[in-house]
Order: structure tokens, then C-alpha cells, then sequence
């Protein structure tokens, strides 16, 4: 299950990155003391532009998390896009760095012996399934539709000419799967009922922020991503 918790997760090597990225003048300096003493001047320092500056222009040579990097560049484009709230931001980034490893793309539970690998079959699994497995259904299709629709959008659109779903598909039905998972008991014990309720008011921009990260900043290849630190 994606949570909100990027934030949550930063290594001792995120925050060295951030000590060294940011001690380069007396005005922006900033020490270990102040990222971990106070989780709101952290979240301030984490929005500037140097870190963003930084990640791209040094990709595939950063010792940082998988998290950072997918949080950091997450932050960056729903910014741009209007969108301030920072827990959504963090399921953003969490999202794109579960769905970034290939093998998380499946839905993340089972209905008897069977992973349902398609939107299609995971619509179907839900007319038997239990509470506890339609919530993570639906929240894997609110997620697996977005991410598709936003990160490979060119892609989505081409196989859309052959007879697969197109855009507009993916937006109505994530849209309405995050509208669902928003009132569901699980969203509200995990905290996530306000980011589900968000992400369907805003599918659509969200969308957008995806897809302008994946056309101008995002490497989702091994060989262009920062080494990643454990």
C-alpha cells in the first residue's frame, strides 16, 4: 500500500545532500540541526530551488534515496501546477517511486489464485471482493491510472488508436476509484482520506504536472537515476 511518507523516509545522505547543496553561500546555509529539530522549517528548506537546480544538472552521479529524488522532483512540477499541499505531494512521490520499480505496476492483491495485471481485471476482481481488498483495488487503479496516464501519456495515447483505453478513460476512472477509497475506513485510519479526496478533485492537474515531469525531468531508467543509498 503507497502512503504519504517520503518525508519520512530521508536518509542521513538525503540530508548531507541537502547540507552540501545548500552551505555554498552564508544566506542559504543551513545545518543538520535545523532539518531535523523542526519537521516545518525542514519542509521549507526541502522547497528550494537549489536542491531541484541540483538533482538535474548532476542525474546518475548523486548519492540520494530513491525517495528524495522522486519527492524532491514531485514537489517541484505540483508546485508549478498550483498545487502547494505537501502530503499530497509526498503520496505523489511515493507513488512514482513504487511504480518506478516494473514489478509494482501489478495490483497489489490477490482474489483467489490470480494477480490481476489490467485495469479490466482488477474492475472485475472487485464484484468478489472483501472491504479490506476493495480498498486496495481501488486505490491501486486511482494510482495505476494516474501514473499511466501522466508518466506515459505518449504511450497511452498511441495504444489508444488500437482499441486500449485512452486518456479521458484513465481520468474518469481513477478519478472516481480516489472519490471511493476517500470515505473508506482504511483511508481514514492510514490518514489518507484528505490526499484520495484531493487527488480526485484534481486528477486532472495532477495529470498534467506527471506529464510535464515526464517530458522534461524524469529518468526512470537505471542509468540516468542518482545511485540510490539503503
Amino acid at each position: 500500500m503507497i502512503r504519504a511518507n517520503c518525508r519520512a523516509r530521508f536518509t542521513a545522505a538525503d540530508f548531507d545532500f541537502i547540507v552540501h547543496t545548500l552551505a555554498h553561500s552564508r544566506g542559504d546555509s543551513v545545518s543538520l540541526v535545523d532539518l531535523l529539530s523542526d519537521s516545518e522549517t525542514r519542509d521549507s528548506i526541502l522547497d528550494h530551488p537549489r536542491l531541484v537546480e541540483t538533482i538535474l544538472s548532476n542525474a546518475g552521479h548523486l548519492r540520494i534515496s530513491s525517495q528524495f529524488y522522486f519527492y524532491i522532483l514531485a514537489r517541484h512540477v505540483l508546485q508549478q501546477a498550483g498545487i502547494g499541499d505537501r502530503k499530497l505531494c509526498d503520496y505523489i512521490g511515493s507513488l512514482l517511486e513504487t511504480f518506478s520499480r516494473a514489478n509494482q505496476l501489478h495490483s497489489p492483491d490477490k482474489i483467489g489464485d490470480q494477480a490481476h495485471d489490467y485495469i479490466s481485471d482488477t474492475l472485475i476482481a472487485l464484484t468478489r471482493a472483501t472491504p479490506q481488498q476493495t480498498f486496495l483495488l481501488r486505490a491501486h487503479v486511482g494510482n495505476y491510472s494516474l501514473f499511466i496516464s501522466g508518466i506515459f501519456h505518449e504511450n497511452t495515447q498511441r495504444r489508444s488508436l488500437f482499441g486500449a483505453p485512452d486518456i479521458e478513460f484513465y481520468e474518469q476512472v481513477g478519478r472516481t476509484n480516489y472519490q471511493l477509497v476517500a470515505s473508506h475506513e482504511t483511508a481514514r485510519r492510514c490518514e489518507l482520506t484528505d490526499v484520495f479526496s484531493g487527488l480526485a478533485k484534481r486528477f486532472h492537474d495532477v495529470r498534467l504536472a506527471l506529464t510535464e515531469l515526464s517530458d522534461r525531468l524524469l529518468h526512470l531508467d537505471e542509468d540516468a537515476r542518482p545511485s540510490l543509498v539503503l
